[in-house]
């Protein structure tokens, strides 16, 4: 017997008139059929490709089946906005495949489909629904509920999606959805707190205005077009003239070109796009529904789950939420896990399948973590029983100063003339590689924004929701009203380091101001770690590059009432990485024999060179009050004539001559390609090999193996082995006992503060993500804080966002004075990471000196475009305040920055109509590398 879930009872208001003119369906082109061969000796499956009349307009539909007599639940599957049904074409045959028959099919206005584009309009797009699910009930392969009345669930992303919620709100019939990256208040989405999101609404309207797209090739964003859109609209009915809104219906063209003529949302424009919003018919849907947010998202943010999800789960329908890695800003990078999530939610409530596991009520993909299989980075999932919503547990923080001051909570800033310069923080069609930045595209212009920062952080804490701040806000606009930006920044250790996190930013619009109102500014959803030692920074802005913000200036005064209130979600928990099983079973004794051969047995510091050191525990901030680098020479690393033979060749070198010294306070990156000599340098730098010639003083005493003066030098080379089963904390102490010196010699508080471990400290390792695991090799080779530390590729397999924890980690060490000496093959982050360089090649020194001296200085962006760019355009950009050179390169231009920055080229950019689609750095290391090298830069 197969079980099926009860449906939940719902108003059937609407269905008749839905339901009217079914008879109208009919197929108008015959139907072709194709049949797709299967791998590995699974099912075909066969396709027919028909059009479909609906209320006059003709809609192109696919239907998928395999072989088989028996009855199947049904899968509608609607595709993106500006795409057709041949972009859900391979996830329909693996339905098909998994015992489904799939129908998928081209909204009105898109592919080969007839019409007009309604933004899913109950009267036309949701109606086509509703006569698709005709059409199925009538097929003898669709298993029926009762007569006419389909076993069906609708799954589809963004606009798909959408319509998926609708659908169940609509059509009592549909049973199961799966909703993924979509909106459930379209209004909200485009006119968040009152505010017009101008370049995702020219972005809509531009991909409209093409006529629609070609099967098969949904339309790529393109920030440029967006803008473009938006300007010429808002020139058009500056001066009275129309726009072609290519296939749109009127009123929204109407709509458009009155918004973003105005540049303000009007209530007649929030009522035409909620009526068309699945919160219209928020009470009505009452199916089990699986919610597939992402992260990176500015167009439909994670609020947009968390009102549908809240919704549903009153009705009384099951619902669970996924937060995945991607969205609109950055392609889905989940693609493959949440597609098997999505058929495990139709096994579970279309096929009755009680025992299928469809996973949890909640859960978030977090970066962490290797494949131990393989080597790769993966993402990994927190979870949670219940969906926690974007407001648990909170945590509060208190701002006390305002622009790194120190004091003041009230700031006073500008709204400039005609909205112009603006601040960035995404953009659409390339927001997802901004983020790739960092700090680097994340814009706010001086005297235009307050800035509120917190004291650093005692410990990590997770932002999982939506932060929240009062504030107090006077205007000094004609009308009274107000225009900001509110964002919140991570911000690193040294001040200057920050990251915006998934490049969102949230807007609100204050009426009545002139006096002064207290308002709650709502902070973009997201899920963040800050790392200990670092701050929050509350920015608000009276511009953004994404947004319409008033053309008139005025004076907006901001302060902060009380603290900034972060939600932390502690009931979501990070999965472990799973173990090899013999590591539970290391005896004892092998462990401490394992601790003893770690590393090198560092004598106490009363036998290292200088005599003994006095050094008391330090209080207050971790960089700043670290106890000094012990006596001795000043200079850390002096290297002469360092040469170093292979065992058998006499004429055949390892490193020959080299020669390099390194100051207090560096961070020095050694870099070089395979067989260049770096390991071999550090080898003997650490007094594990002799060279036959030449000298290295440390401190200003000679290193030979067991030399005193090698308790002042840390090193990390090619990891640290760790005890699963045992806490952090308590490896460290294993291994410090296996040193023989004593425990106030470790300075363990010193260095774990630097690691930024925070409480994870007291969990076993096997817990830990691969960033967490790298972080404590590190601060294992600080302990007993030495004054030269050596890290052989710390960053080695570690995601960006572990990369840039590492990176604060060198940068905190070396902020007290001590030195850094890293070897990577990350040129880009080295170049980020370090101050100065050495450059070796075949055993020999190539180059060394400061980082900037060897790459030549500057900034080169390389600007990716979608067609040519002509070339009074290039000579446009060359012009530009801040731009050094423009010229085309490839299928782009490659720009060299001489005090610009590349958030302000971007913005320039998109200003001129480029049709930018990617921007990221010209790899100047890397061509200077190659180039030191003997290579092809």
């Amino acid at each position: 017997m197969t079980l099926r879930p009860p449906k939940l009872p719902l108003p059937r208001r609407g269905r008749n008139r839905l339901l009217a003119g079914a008879a109208a369906l009919a197929v108008v082109a015959g139907a072709g059929t194709w049949t797709a061969a299967a791998p590995g000796g699974e099912p075909p499956v066969r396709r027919e490709d028909r059009v479909l009349q609906s209320a006059g307009t003709g809609i192109d539909t696919s239907y998928f089946t395999a072989p088989g007599r028996q009855k199947r639940p049904a899968v509608l599957l609607g595709h993106g906005f500006g795409g057709s049904k041949d972009d859900v074409r391979a996830q329909a045959e693996r339905l098909a495949r998994d015992g489904y028959v799939v129908l998928t099919w081209s909204a009105r206005g898109f592919g080969r489909s007839g019409g007009q584009i309604g933004l899913n309009d109950p009267e036309y797009e949701v109606k086509d629904v509703s006569r698709l699910l005709d059409w199925l009930a009538a097929r003898p392969e669709v298993q029926l509920d009762a007569a006419g009345d389909p076993r069906v669930g609708v799954a589809g992303a963004s606009y798909g999606g959408a319509v998926a919620l609708l659908a169940a709100g609509y059509d009592q019939r549909v049973d199961a959805i799966a909703p993924q990256i979509t909106y459930w208040n379209l209004a909200d989405s485009l006119f968040p707190r009152g505010v017009f999101k101008k370049l995702w609404a020219g972005l809509f309207f531009t991909t409209g205005s093409a006529g629609g797209v070609q099967p098969g090739r949904p339309t790529e964003p393109s920030a440029a077009a967006a803008a473009a859109g938006a300007t010429a609209v808002a020139a058009a009915g500056a001066t009275g003239g129309a726009t072609a809104c290519g296939r749109f219906q009127p009123e929204l063209c109407a709509m458009y070109e009155r918004v973003a003529a105005s540049g303000k949302p009007d209530a007649e424009a929030r009522a035409l796009l909620e009526r068309r919003s699945p919160s219209a018919v928020a009470d009505r849907i009452r199916v089990p529904a699986l919610i597939v947010q992402g992260q990176d998202d500015s167009l439909f943010p994670l609020d947009q789950a968390d009102a549908m999800a809240r919704a549903i789960a009153a009705n009384g329908a099951p619902v669970a939420v996924d937060w995945a890695a991607g969205g609109h800003d950055g392609g889905m990078r989940e693609a493959g896990r949440v597609e098997a999530r999505v058929t495990a939610w139709f096994d579970r409530h279309l096929k009755g399948g009680a025992g299928t596991e469809t996973g949890p009520g909640f859960r978030v993909s977090r970066s962490g973590g290797i494949d131990s299989t393989d080597g790769t980075v993966r993402l990994r999932g927190a979870s949670g029983e219940t969906y926690p919503g974007l407001t648990a547990g909170r945590r509060e923080f208190a701002l006390p100063g305002g622009g790194g001051s120190g004091g003041g909570r009230e700031q006073t800033f500008a709204n400039p003339a005609g909205g112009t310069p603006t601040a960035m923080s995404s953009v659409p069609g390339v927001g997802g590689q901004l983020a790739a930045f960092g700090a680097g595209l994340s814009l706010d212009f001086p005297g235009q924004h307050a800035r509120f920062d917190s004291e650093p952080l005692s410990e990590e804490v997770r932002i999982t929701g939506t932060p929240t701040v009062a504030l107090t806000v006077r205007s000094t606009a004609a009308d009274g009203s107000a225009v900001l930006f509110g964002k919140v920044y991570d911000v690193g250790p040294d001040g200057r380091q920050q990251v915006l996190p998934h490049q969102l930013v949230a807007p609100l619009r204050v009426e009545d101001a002139q006096q002064g109102r207290t308002v709650e500014l709502r902070l973009p959803a997201v899920d963040h770690a800050v790392q200990a030692g670092h701050r929050l920074r509350l920015v608000v802005a009276a511009t953004d590059l994404g947004y319409a913000s008033p053309t008139a200036p005025a004076s907006y005064t901001v302060a902060v009432q009380g603290p900034l209130a972060v939600p932390v979600a502690a009931g979501v928990r990070t999965a472990a990485a799973g173990l090899p099983a013999w590591t539970w079973g290391l005896p004892l004794g092998a462990v401490l024999l394992a601790a003893a051969l770690l590393g090198i047995r560092r004598p106490g510091r009363a036998g290292a060179a200088g005599g003994p050191q006095d050094r008391s525990r330090p209080g207050g901030p971790a960089a700043a009050a670290l106890p000094a680098p012990g006596p001795g020479d000043d200079v850390p690393l002096d290297i002469t004539g360092l040469t170093k033979r292979y065992a058998k060749g006499q004429d055949r070198y390892a490193v020959r001559d080299l020669s390099f010294r390194v100051e207090r306070g560096q961070v020095l990156g050694l870099l070089g390609p395979n067989g260049a000599g770096k390991t071999t340098t550090l080898r003997m730098l650490m007094g594990l090999i002799t060279p036959d010639a030449g000298e290295i003083r440390v401190f200003g005493r000679p290193v030979r193996p067991g030399a005193p003066v090698l308790s002042r030098v840390g090193a990390f080379v090619e990891g640290a082995g760790f005890l699963p089963h045992l806490s952090g904390r308590a490896n460290l102490e294993l291994y410090w006992r296996a040193t023989g010196r004593s425990a106030g010699d470790a300075h363990m508080a010193e260095a774990l503060e630097i690691a930024g471990l925070g409480d994870a400290l007291e969990r076993a390792v096997r817990t830990y993500s691969q960033g967490m695991r790298q972080r404590l090799a590190i601060a294992q080779a600080m302990l007993g804080l030495p004054d030269l530390l050596i890290l052989d590729e710390p960053t080695n397999g570690l995601d960006p966002p572990q990369i840039r924890e590492m990176r604060d980690v060198m940068v905190r060490y070396a902020a007290a004075g001590r030195t850094v000496i890293v070897s990577s093959h990350l040129l880009s982050e080295v170049e980020q990471s370090c101050t100065h360089l050495v450059v070796m090649d075949r055993g020999r020194l190539v180059q060394a000196g400061e980082v900037a001296e060897i790459t030549g200085g500057g900034d080169t962006l390389l600007v990716a475009v979608d067609g040519p760019v002509e070339e009074g355009t290039v000579a446009k950009v060359a012009a530009l305040e801040g731009v050094e050179s423009a010229a085309p390169y490839g299928e782009g231009l490659l720009v060299r920055l001489g005090g610009a920055t590349a958030a302000e080229l971007v913005a320039e950019l998109v200003r001129l109509e480029v049709p930018v689609s990617g921007v990221g750095p010209h790899r100047r290391l890397e061509d200077a590398f190659l180039t030191l090298i003997g290579g092809t830069p």
